[in-house]
């Protein structure tokens, strides 16, 4: 193996430790970021889903946070949340959001209402219906949109190394930062390719969650 190819399988070889490192710091961050976001994003998809206004301005206040270029998001957090995880995290909750709210949203109205009303007429209260029936049903629309805001968060927290923050960007943005230097295109071409590797790694766990959860006759 000799050029290129040799320069990057030597920095690859020699920076193994840190590439793993990085490799779980960036996966930690997007998975805490998207348990608070998942949490956050079906419980407001819960309280709207039935008013049309409510539903049109949780839609439109989340879809404004994405308009938020990255940098600029993460440069208005460090005031309050310092440097590092918190803004990071924050930051990924944010772009989180809407896919997951959206989708929560078109889940719950899709439910057959025959399906709702038998559940009422045997006597099964409001929280049994949305807990036992609803959400079941709307289960595969909501992980398509926690797959979409998976993919999203992995490419973004990148941009955290911006903020100190943990994960892949700091190889990228080492790379970048040292451009024309030894092992700075490997640098940042360790980083890049890292990302996307966790990103299909992601979607390989979210699609074999979907295959244990959702029975064959609901899935999209």
């Amino acid at each position: 193996m000799s050029g290129f190819l040799g320069e990057f399988w030597g920095y690859l070889t020699s920076r193994s430790q840190q590439l793993i490192f990085d490799s779980t710091m960036h996966a930690s961050a997007v998975a805490q970021s998207m348990l608070l976001a998942i949490v956050i994003a079906v419980a407001i998809g819960i309280l709207v889903y039935r008013s049309e206004r409510l539903t049109n301005i949780a839609v439109a206040s989340t879809s404004t946070i994405l308009t938020f270029p990255s940098f600029a998001l993460l440069g208005l957090l460090i005031p309050f949340l310092g440097l590092g995880v918190r803004p990071t995290v924050t930051a990924l909750v944010l772009y989180a959001l809407l896919p997951i709210v959206r989708n929560t949203v078109v889940g719950l109205r899709g439910v057959d209402p025959a399906m709702t009303e038998a559940a009422q007429g045997i006597g099964m209260p409001r929280w049994r219906v949305l807990a036992l029936v609803e959400l079941p049903l709307a289960w595969p629309a909501i992980l398509a949109g926690i797959r979409v805001s998976t993919q999203m968060t992995m490419g973004i927290a990148a941009l955290a190394a911006f903020a100190a923050g943990p994960g892949l960007g700091n190889q990228i943005l080492g790379g970048l930062n040292r451009i024309g230097a030894t092992n700075a295109v490997s640098e940042a071409l360790a980083g890049t390719l890292g990302v996307a590797i966790l990103a299909i790694l992601f979607d390989i766990v979210l699609i074999i969650i979907g295959r244990l959860t959702i029975s064959r006759g609901i899935r999209v």
